[in-house]
């Protein structure tokens, strides 16, 4: 299992740095929505990293980087959830406040689980915001990945 969420990690970093790539090659296309969304994906990530195992001052989950930093940000949630995958075994709980301050306890599997899924549905509203500004999103599928 861990394997499987290394390889998912893997895909998710991967496309975070063609975003990135993106941004930075098309500044005057890319919409404020998009940067957005990108560093709402980066500060999610960091957030639910730091609920399993607190290492940095948490991000807001609306904080806007700038975009010259994000690619960096990518790289240090993506090797933090590497190093959890090493230290901790996904059965274990943790319990966290919500950014509303209600306590909650989930596994860690489930944790990292949404990691992944919330950063593919919001990759995915940034295609299609991609689309409304003239731009072509590009295919950021699992299996289109892995191939």
């Amino acid at each position: 299992m861990k394997d499987f969420f290394k390889e998912l990690f893997e895909y998710s970093y991967h496309f975070n740095q063609r975003l990135w790539d993106i941004f930075n090659e098309n500044p005057d296309k890319t919409s404020e929505r998009s940067v957005k969304l990108y560093n709402h994906i980066l500060n999610a990530h960091q957030i639910w990293n730091n609920r399993v195992n607190p290492m940095q001052p948490p991000y807001e989950v609306w904080q806007i980087h700038l975009i010259q930093n994000c690619k960096d940000i990518d790289k240090t949630n993506y090797e933090h959830s590497l190093l959890i995958l090493d230290k901790f075994d996904l059965n274990d709980i943790v319990n966290y406040k919500n950014t509303k301050g209600q306590v909650f306890n989930n596994s860690i599997r489930d944790a990292l689980f949404h990691v992944i899924n919330h950063s593919t549905y919001h990759r995915g509203q940034i295609a299609a915001d991609f689309r409304q500004n003239k731009m072509v999103p590009f295919v950021t599928d699992y299996i289109f990945y892995k191939r």
